[in-house]
């Protein structure tokens, strides 16, 4: 029976191992932790959600929503997990994050095909001997494998720092002065809101623009991913930068129904919705300069922090000509080699997660002598997947899931439509059609 080397249990790497092993393939599944941790992760459990505890939109007229749609379809353990997790968060799918990675981790370690290997692998000269590898070791990769990996693909990696927001207690937010509302009114009132006049705004953001920040290695250096964007870097674009991004107003009216200058709001982050992390708010200020500034909020003058903001950094590789559509590394000899993850190019949660899913597919079939298969770019599956391996332009950087990148054959399209709502729902509908078909296939 086949045997695959599959380094990182994040999340591409917990998907890839599952899809290998519900085709009967052995997997050594190997995680330095906990014998070590990257700067960001702090828990024993796999797939650790370190940015955010929210996986975005539901409905499948978002990108994100039909990604996760795709997902399902294709029989995910992150899916599986989140719905299992999944703590009010309007029309987003959120997750308690511990009990998250608890259910993966539970679940990966049941499959008696799967071995898990603790321990750092500093060079891929050190695995053991497979029929192949799948590379996960995701965007905080141990700098000896990432120097490593960097001459097997024979590119410099690039490279982008990504922030985490901080995370506060329920009990210490002063609900006299925030209110529950959803935006709009739609779906039910599951985000915390501060409101702030322009007077408060204005000082709020003075205050933030001039805050002293931590010192983070070659941090100006290098270009700044716009998803994961600093709040105080953020601000610096303009006095109004927030006010048309995290912190809009719109359609978050108080509960006398005046409009607010600016509203930050505050997502919960676990089942029992004691902790809130304020959305939008990754952040480098120092642990100080964050309970000072922070504290100028309405509503937050006195919060007590379960976890302050930090930044990190991500590495991915350069792998358009280097990555084939089957996340297959094209300098493979005689061991293919996958990769999977956020180190491929692919940035988000589920979109790091479904390059595992795709990658373990292709690996098995290859491995099961089947004949190889196709996620068309009318899929955002396979969408992701073209992206990062034939990317044209001169200047790659990571992509998460949206309509822009898929190219859809859906005959109703033949017409041209003016709803952009209706269009949506059409590519979604084809896309899911097809995942579908070729899950049924496999």
């Amino acid at each position: 029976m086949a045997t695959v080397n599959v380094v990182g249990a994040g999340l591409a790497g917990c998907e890839a191992s599952v899809a290998l092993a519900k085709k009967g393939i052995d997997v050594r599944l190997f995680e330095m932790k906990p014998e070590k941790y990257s700067p960001a992760h702090h828990s024993d459990g796999f797939a650790e959600l370190v940015c955010s505890n929210s996986l975005k939109a539901v409905n499948i007229d978002n990108a994100s929503g039909l990604l996760k749609a795709e997902m399902k379809a294709l029989g995910s353990l992150c899916i599986e997990a989140a719905e299992y997790s999944k703590v009010p968060a309007g029309g987003a799918l959120a997750v308690d994050r511990d009990h998250f990675s608890k259910y993966i981790t539970e679940k990966v370690r049941s499959y008696p095909n799967i071995t898990v290997v603790n321990g750092e692998v500093k060079s891929l000269s050190e695995l053991p001997p497979a029929d192949a590898v799948i590379i996960a070791t995701g965007p905080l990769t141990a700098e000896s494998l990432a120097e490593d990996i960097k001459k097997l693909t024979g590119n410099e990696s690039l490279s982008f720092f990504d922030a985490a927001a901080p995370v506060v207690y329920f009990e210490s937010i002063d609900m006299e002065k925030a209110y529950k509302a959803a935006r709009y009114g739609k779906g039910s009132a599951d985000y915390i809101n501060c409101a702030m006049d322009k007077e408060q705004y204005l000082a709020f953001y003075d205050a933030l623009i001039n805050a002293g920040t931590a010192d983070v290695k070659d941090f100006d250096d290098i270009k700044l991913y716009e998803g994961c964007m600093p709040v105080e870097s953020m601000a610096k674009r303009g006095v109004d930068t927030l006010r048309f991004g995290p912190l809009k107003p719109v359609g978050l009216e108080r509960p006398d129904g005046s409009l607010a200058y600016a509203v930050v709001q505050l997502r919960q982050d676990n089942e029992e919705g004691s902790l809130y992390n304020i959305v939008g708010f990754q952040t480098r200020l120092k642990f100080g300069e964050q309970k000072r500034v922070f504290g100028m909020i309405p509503g937050l003058e006195n919060a007590e922090y379960a976890r302050f903001g930090v930044m990190h950094r991500n590495t991915y590789i350069k792998s358009p000509g280097v990555l084939d559509k089957h996340y297959r590394f094209i300098g493979s000899k005689e061991t293919p080699v996958y990769f999977a993850g956020q180190i491929t190019g692919v940035e988000g949660y589920m979109e790091s997660a479904s390059s595992g899913i795709l990658a373990g597919i292709f690996a098995s079939r290859e491995l099961l002598g089947l004949e190889p298969v196709d996620f068309p770019v009318s899929t955002m599956v396979g969408a992701l997947s073209n992206y990062v391996s034939g990317f044209s332009g001169k200047d790659f950087q990571p992509m998460g899931a949206n309509f822009g990148i898929v190219t859809s054959d859906a005959p109703e399209l033949k017409t041209k439509i003016k709803d952009k709502a209706l269009k949506k729902k059409i590519i979604a509908e084809r896309a899911l059609e097809i995942v579908r078909e070729i899950s049924a296939m496999l």
